[in-house]
């Protein structure tokens, strides 16, 4: 019998998220990369992208690797490579497959110049508008510029960015100002928005979009959550209790005894640890439903195991339902108490977890 700990995704959640997204969207036309780098966010990238694949424009990712994968899997939509390629001999592949890449580097330009693609490549190119990351600057786009007026190999032209602070205060107008003066009034293709920029930032809603996170049913906000968005969770992560301990006054529970029991208390051992993707920093007091009733985690969690409180809960016992997150317990709120964002748990999930997929048949109105 394997171990009660699984995960489940819900896709109509999914393609509800998505069509969120859509009308922030819609004023302006914009056009939407679902981004599903990191499998989907842990959520199942060949699952999540067949789900989106009749809803969505087009699909953004890192991986050469995941990118075949979703074409193999029938996948037709365009393809943004969100990091580009590492090496010239992936280029070939590029082509093969119809993939567009972001290029940041005056030698990624020259290398598909001398590739000898069969096509043109179409390619994103990367500014660097203050994230200082990736991408070319004042000081380096005019000879990319140059190099692009006479390239042969190299095929449609698109700008984009990223933003730093587009789910804080400082927000984004600086990074649009600086965008927009590098590009000086190009009228072509360009992306700007991730998902809190979408939601928030309508003057950086151009060309095409870039949700990621609120595609999985989290919020890109500390102020505000994803109900309030009109988000749905998608991603459950679920266990049962295997057994039950009682706890006297003074009595410490796992490694390091960080919980002290200063009352009887009644403890439930969990089938779920760090090395299914629970957050091993994760404090006494994280929250965690069983029986669809509140909870909260105690002590240190462990390798396979963690403990939960049971004192207010007398009928709670051997095989009761765990939900460490998802459903009525928000991912963003387990994640705040741990000291992380839901991005991480979600991406975490071991692969020795179970991930079943349901629904994403259906339209979403």
């Amino acid at each position: 019998m394997s171990r009660p700990i699984r995960g489940r995704v819900d896709l109509d959640a999914l393609r509800h998220n998505f069509s969120v997204a859509r009308r922030y969207g819609a004023a302006r036309n914009t056009r939407l990369f679902s981004v599903v780098k990191a499998n989907a966010y842990g959520h199942g990238l060949v699952p999540v992208a067949t789900a989106l694949a009749d809803l969505t424009d087009g699909f953004a990712l890192l991986e050469l690797s995941e990118a075949i994968a979703l074409r193999e899997a029938g996948i037709q939509n365009p393809i943004l490579l969100l990091e580009g390629f590492f090496r010239a001999d992936d280029l070939p592949v590029l082509a093969e497959y119809g993939l567009t890449p972001a290029v940041h580097r005056l030698d990624q330009l020259e290398a598909i110049e001398g590739a000898g693609l069969p096509v043109q490549l179409p390619v994103f190119i990367k500014l660097n508008t203050g994230m200082n990351r990736l991408g070319f600057t004042a000081a380096t786009l005019p000879a990319a510029q140059a190099f692009l007026a006479q390239a042969k190999a190299i095929g449609d032209v698109a700008y984009m960015t990223h933003f730093a602070d587009a789910d804080d205060p400082r927000g984004v107008d600086w990074q649009i100002q600086r965008f927009d003066a590098l590009v000086g009034g190009w009228r072509g293709t360009v992306s700007l928005a991730n998902s809190a920029a979408l939601l928030r930032h309508p003057q950086a809603v151009r060309g095409w979009a870039r949700p990621g996170i609120v595609l999985y049913g989290s919020s890109p906000f500390a102020d505000q959550s994803a109900a309030d968005l009109g988000l749905k969770p998608v991603m459950s992560l679920e266990s049962e209790i295997l057994t039950v301990q009682e706890l006297a006054p003074g009595e410490r529970v796992g490694y390091g005894g960080l919980f002290e029991a200063q009352a009887p208390t009644r403890i439930g051992v969990v089938a779920c640890g760090y090395a299914d993707g629970y957050p091993r920093h994760a404090p006494t007091g994280t929250p965690m439903l069983v029986d669809g009733h509140r909870s909260r985690l105690l002590g240190r969690v462990s390798m396979d195991m963690l403990c939960c409180d049971l004192t207010d809960l007398p009928q709670a016992g051997v095989g009761s339902q765990v939900t460490l997150w998802g459903g009525d317990l928000p991912a963003d709120e387990v994640a705040s108490a741990a000291g992380t964002i839901s991005y991480e748990l979600f991406c975490a999930v071991a692969p020795r977890v179970p991930m079943s997929h349901v629904g994403g048949q259906a339209d979403v109105a």
